[in-house]
């Protein structure tokens, strides 16, 4: 089996900052259309299921919890 990863971006917890658009090698990341509570355009992935588990974007950004990568097998 191999090992996948997957990232996940709270909507809530994203202030749109970018560092995560520009740090992500595999370009899974982009800024969305709709301001979440806190009034801000919040970034969103793509394809989750294309993730290396770089962990770029999470080091990237400022926001604990905002970013969070899992790790699953397939």
């Amino acid at each position: 089996m191999s090992k996948k990863y997957r990232v996940c971006i709270t909507q809530e917890e994203c202030k749109g900052c970018k560092r995560c658009i520009t740090a992500c090698p595999k370009n899974l990341i982009d800024i969305g259309n709709e301001l979440n509570k806190q009034g801000y355009f919040s970034a969103r992935v793509e394809h989750p299921e294309d993730c290396i588990g770089c962990g770029s974007c999470f080091l990237q950004c400022p926001e604990p919890g905002a970013i969070t990568i899992y790790q699953t097998e397939e």
